[in-house]
Order: C-alpha cells, then structure tokens, then sequence
C-alpha cells in the first residue's frame, strides 16, 4: 500500500476537529475549560470518564487509560488501518491526498472498499426503484403511507428481480467478485455467483457516522422461497449484534432532546412511521433481539450518565412482542436512564397505528408508556390464576425477583407496594419475598465477582509495571506545581511565549514521572505546529504515557482560555524561579568552600549577582 505523504497527514489533521469525529458516536458535554467529556466508547462505563480536547486533537479515558489523535480513534472503533484512516478523513475535508510515489492513489485497502461496495450498491438499489420492475414494491410503500420523499429520506431501494444484476453493475464500476463477497452482497451456489438481494424492498442499513454498512430486504413476491426479511451476513464492518437501524438519522435529534429518549420498535416500516409522525429518536434493530452491546451503543450517543434519559420500547400486544419487551428487560439495569414500554392500542405497531390512525397517535405513544418494571410485573402476573391463594402466591414468587432485580433504594419499596396492590397481598409479606429473592441474586453477584477477581488475579500475576497516574502522585506543594504547569503546557503551550516555556521546562522536575513527561514536552521541537502534543505524549516512556495523557486530559483549573494561557505563563515563571533559588543556594554552599580571590570564588560570585538580577526582572515582570 502506497505511504501517504506526511504533509498531508498534517493538514488532514489540523482541518479535522476531533470533536465532530467522537461526536458522532459519543455525546459529549463540556467538561471545563476547552474540554468535553462522555461515556467512554472503548469500555462499558455508568458515568463518563471519557475526555476530549478539540484544540490540541486528543482524547483520553481516564477509566481504561485508552487515548490519542483523531486517527487512532478511527482505528480503534472502525478497525481501519492508518491509510484508510487518513483516506476516510481526507474525503470529509476534501483533501486530494499525494503518494509517496508522486501520484494520487485511490482507496484499495479492504474495509475501504466494503464501505465503498455498500454505498455503491445502496445507489444502485435506489435507481432501481424508479423502474417499471419496481412497481410491487412502490405499490408496497405506497400501502403503508410512504411516498417517493419518504423512500428518498431514508435511502430505500429495490433489488431487481434475475440472477446477477446488481453484480454485473457493480463489476462494471470495478468493484471485484471476492469483494461483493466479502461485503455480503452477492452469494455463491452451484450455478455460481449471484445476487443476495433479488425482487425484494432493501433498506440502507448505516453505522452512527452514516455510512453504508449491509442492508435488510423485505420480499415482494409470492415466488421467493426465502424468508420474511432477509439481512446482510456478519462481515467485517456489520455486526448485526451492534447495528441500529435509524441511529444515523435519530442520533442528533436523541442528543438534543430534554429528556433525551430513544424509542426502540421492531421493524424498518415501524422505523420509517415514526420519524414522520414525528418521533425522530425511533431506531430498530437489524434481525437480532435488542442486546447488551445494543445498550453500549445507545448509551454513549443517549450520554446516558443519569437518570434523566428515557428508552421506550414499543412491541406488538402478541406474545412475540411480550417477550421481545422481557428479553429487553433483562438488560434494562444496564440502562442509567428511565425505561418504558409502550404498546399501542388493539396491539397495532406504530406503522399501521399510522395508517389507522394518523400521525397524533403515533406520537400519543409517549403519553401512554408503562415503566419497564411495571410491565414486566404484570406480564409475570398474566401467567396466574390471582382469585385463587395458590396462583397469588406463585406470582409472587414468580415477580419477586423483578422487583429484587431494581437497585434504587427509593425505587423499590414503591414496587413492592405496586406488586402487592396487584396481588391483594399485605406488604410486609411481599417486601419479605423479594428479600429473599435478592438475597439469592445477592449470593450469584458474590460467587461471579470472586470468580472474577480470581481469574484477573491469574492473568495479572505477571503484568508489566502498572502505569503511573496522577491519583498515584504524593500531595506535596512541589508536585502541585510541577503537574499544573505541564497540564497548562500541553493544553496551552502553542500559546505561551515560547522561549520562556523552553527555559521553564530546561531543569529536572524533583517527581520522578512529572519528570519523564517534562522531557518529552521539552523535546517538541515545535508546539506552535498542529499535532505536537500527540507526538510528545506518544514519546513519554512507560509507565508514565498514560500519566502524560491524564496531564493532557483534565480540565485546567481556569474560568476560561484568557485565563488559562496567564496561569502557565504563571507557573512557567514559578518554576523558573524555583531553578534559580535552587542554583543560588547551590552556589552559597559553593562559596564557603572556595577563596574568596581566586577566579572561582569571583564567577560563583558574579553568577550569584546574576541570580539575583534574573529573580528581581520575574518578580517585577
């Protein structure tokens, strides 16, 4: 693969903000000054300890210890090699970028080229919904209230009926067979190689960046022996276990909105249905029951930190639906935010509500929603004969874990009054049942943890060093200031006068990892350049790297930037007239041992006169 040219490595770079790069997969607030702050991507976390700085182009996890530049955040998350990820923030700025040999170079490496499959196959879907073979399948949109705006909007498609036209198209753009396969869109059988998708409705299926990633296709016709919906297969960029129909279009608006809510439904129609009604947070999951790596995701674009949020699940009133809502609520205490349920009247999903209805019911959704733990109690119910001693007593034992399952301490004497309303039951009996069962959950949590402090015991025993990290550092006035003069000197160095910072930064530090990021900040041959700061970071040697990105990452204790830049010129100053005091009482000691009038005695007394010139010019500057 050809090497990019490291200029435009550069301006790629410097034209990027990294905030619009994990923006679009993190919700990010601020976090002080000139920095933001989410739920970390690269770990499941309740409370955000993930940190990013725009202005210097770095992130930090202060959890996982997980950092760095915009393109290590593309590789981590997308799994894409470097190139690709210059190639993919390139063609966002609108950079041509320049080889090493001397030439421009298209994208050749795989995930590249899968991207660019899907969104040429995406294209070639919806140009094939305007033909005249494409008729049942307008006729099907039309019959469920979507028109031509409504198919545009959210990119849907047609898959012509025959064997291998789409791959024919898509070899005529250069696209090869071996990468048709490997991005799922064509399959191989005794006749040979041919489309995946036939005579069938497609949905573009789009990460949270929007990119083209698989498809879902709905049959139309009486002939196809295949199923319902048919799906992309696991390839290297979709991950049905991880994709979310709709996110890409939900995802501002569910950051924007107070409260912030997801609504969760069941299909691509129900997905459609909403958004035009006016419920713009719907998403669906893409043939696969909504799971805990769903929740990862939904979390950090929700910046699910407390309780604030709302995730409503809306399901059919069968019982397929029943239980799809119980399979969601067994992960619901993975949620920080409020769940619900929804289910639409006559057991109707929000498309056909839509229909019926109109759009007002749709949206009435919301006003009609039952907590997650209410509906999962009286679905436990539903299975009981309450007139009866023995069918009151066996839902009870039945719900009482439900309700041991709700860890807020306000929360559940409030269910256990619900449950015991419902049951007929007199509290303190039902209040002693779900003790019971919590203290069996109780006993499990106790047994896994054990287990798993056992095995991490075992996998650590012959770990490297553990890193330093700025809760490790002694509580010491030198300390102090030796760690917030490099924060201000990483965050804010490009603006501080340069020599002075240099000088400032010339003499050891007395803490043995300050130190070692003091000498990799002092090294840059340029912090007025664009990208600096990852360099010295990625310099420090171990086990002080992760130091040195916490020192990056945490907010500087400044009202705003003015302020921040006059701090580290501040403490620039400090330590500059900390070296000299040292060097001055190095020179005392000096004299007592030298003759007064011999040539040393006479510099050692010049260079203490010196020092104390130096000193007056910082203390009146």
């Amino acid at each position: 693969m050809p090497l990019i040219r490291q200029a435009d490595v550069d301006e790629v770079k410097a034209r990027t903000n990294i905030a619009d790069i994990v923006g679009e997969r993190v919700a990010l607030k601020s976090a002080g000054v000139g920095s933001l702050k989410g739920l970390c991507p690269f770990h499941d976390e309740k409370s955000p300890s993930f940190h990013v700085r725009p202005q210097v182009g770095y992130y930090h996890c202060f959890g996982c210890g997980a950092s760095g530049d915009v393109y290590s955040f593309l590789r981590e998350m997308d799994h894409v090699s470097f190139t690709e990820a210059v190639e993919r923030l390139a063609g966002r700025v609108g950079l041509a970028l320049h080889y090493e040999d001397g030439g421009s170079a298209p994208e050749t490496s795989g995930r590249s080229r899968l991207y660019a499959a899907n969104t040429a196959a995406a294209e070639y879907f919806r140009g094939q919904l305007l033909t005249a073979d494409a008729e049942e399948g307008r006729r099907f949109l039309g019959e469920r209230g979507f028109d031509a705006g409504a198919a545009a909007h959210f990119g849907v498609g047609f898959a012509p009926r025959g064997w291998d036209k789409m791959l024919k198209a898509l070899t005529a753009q250069g696209f090869t067979r071996e990468e048709l396969s490997t991005a799922g869109l064509v399959s191989t059988g005794q006749r040979g190689v041919y489309d995946r998708f036939r005579g069938r409705l497609v949905w573009p299926i789009r990460d949270v960046s929007g990119q083209t990633i698989g498809f879902g296709a709905r049959k139309l016709f009486d002939d196809d022996q295949g199923p319902k919906y048919l799906n992309t297969p696991e390839t290297p960029i979709y991950k049905k276990a991880q994709v979310l129909y709709g996110l890409d279009l939900a995802k501002r608006d569910i950051a924007r909105g107070d409260p912030r809510r997801v609504v969760v439904v069941e299909g691509y129609t129900d997905v459609m249905a909403c958004h035009l009604a006016g419920l713009t947070t719907a998403i669906a999951t893409c043939g696969t029951a909504f799971g805990t790596d769903h929740i990862k995701v939904l979390r950090r674009v929700m910046g699910d930190d407390n309780a604030s949020g709302e995730v409503v699940f809306t399901f059919d009133g069968d019982e397929a639906g029943q239980k799809a809502a119980l399979r969601a609520f067994t992960e619901d205490d993975r949620f920080n935010a409020q769940t619900f349920v929804a289910v639409a009247p006559d057991g109707l999903d929000p498309c056909d509500l839509r229909l019926q209805r109109g759009d007002a019911a749709v949206r009435s959704l919301m006003e009609t929603k039952q907590p997650m733990f209410e509906f999962a109690i009286d679905r436990k119910l539903s299975g009981f004969d309450l007139a009866t001693v023995e069918g009151r007593v066996g839902a009870l034992r039945a719900a009482a874990p439900i309700v041991a399952e709700i860890r807020d301490r306000l929360l559940r004497p409030g269910y256990e009054r619900v449950l015991a309303r419902r049951l007929g039951m007199d509290p303190t009996e039902v209040h002693s049942e779900v003790e019971r069962a919590a203290r069996g959950g109780a006993q499990t949590s106790r047994h896994e943890t054990v287990t798993r402090h056992d095995t991490a015991s075992e996998s650590g025993a012959s770990s490297a060093l553990a890193p330093v990290t700025l809760a490790s550092l002694p509580r010491t006035a030198d300390v102090a200031v030796e760690r917030d003069a490099l924060m201000g000197a990483l965050q804010y160095g490009h603006q501080v006068d340069q020599a002075l910072l240099a000088r400032a930064l010339g003499a050891p530090f007395r803490t043995p990892g300050l130190d070692a990021v003091r000498e990799a900040v002092a090294a840059a041959p340029d912090r007025t350049r664009s990208g600096w700061v990852t360099d010295a970071v990625n310099s420090v040697r171990e086990p002080y790297r992760s130091l040195a990105g916490e020192l990056l990452m945490t907010p500087f204790p400044a009202r705003n930037e003015e302020g921040a830049v006059a701090s580290t010129t501040d403490l620039a100053r400090r330590l500059i007239m900390r070296s000299l005091q040292q060097e001055k009482e190095e020179l005392l000691g000096a004299v007592q041992r030298v003759p007064a009038d011999s040539d040393g005695g006479r510099a050692l007394r010049m260079r203490l006169r010196d020092i104390d010139v130096e000193r007056q010019r910082f203390t009146e500057s």
